[in-house]
């Protein structure tokens, strides 16, 4: 005599876009870090850090990277609107979105934020420096492409 066993498997839909926000965040802040380690080092060991009363290279990266995981996770929440992202459309979202953070948060934010803790890296309002236009655009490049290819 023979017995049937019925099994009920579900099937995960839960969607991972967050997640390779942040992977894609990472790796594009660790790219645009080298980029700041050989043309812009002030800027990862004293004014980075000093937003959070700290000092030193290592801590100015570690914050970077965080900065970038975070900012990569807001990427994420916008292009994943999108239902026909494309690796160069997503990469192009990349670009426009390392434009606005670097209007938004190097040229605005950050120079205000260091005057308010004091830090010695005081930079004026508004700081446009074409190195970080192009650390920013990096940055969005890298995050696009790697978004795209995770998802």
């Amino acid at each position: 005599m023979a017995t049937d066993t019925a099994t009920q498997t579900t099937a995960q839909t839960e969607t991972n876009e967050w997640q390779y926000g942040v992977v894609a965040g990472v790796v594009a802040a660790i790219v645009m870090g080298g980029l700041m380690a050989m043309q812009m080092r002030p800027v990862l060991e004293v004014a980075i850090p000093s937003m959070y009363f700290l000092t030193g290279g290592l801590a100015g990266f570690t914050i970077h990277v965080a900065h970038g995981a975070v900012l990569g996770v807001a990427f994420a929440a916008i292009a994943s609107t999108q239902a026909d992202l494309t690796i160069a459309k997503s990469t192009a979202l990349g670009v426009g979105y390392g434009v606005v953070l670097w209007i938004v948060l190097a040229v605005l934010v950050m120079p205000i934020w260091l005057s308010v803790v004091g830090s010695p890296a005081n930079p004026p309002l508004p700081n446009v420096s074409v190195m970080s236009l192009v650390g920013h655009v990096v940055y969005g490049v890298v995050l696009g492409g790697v978004y795209a290819a995770l998802r």
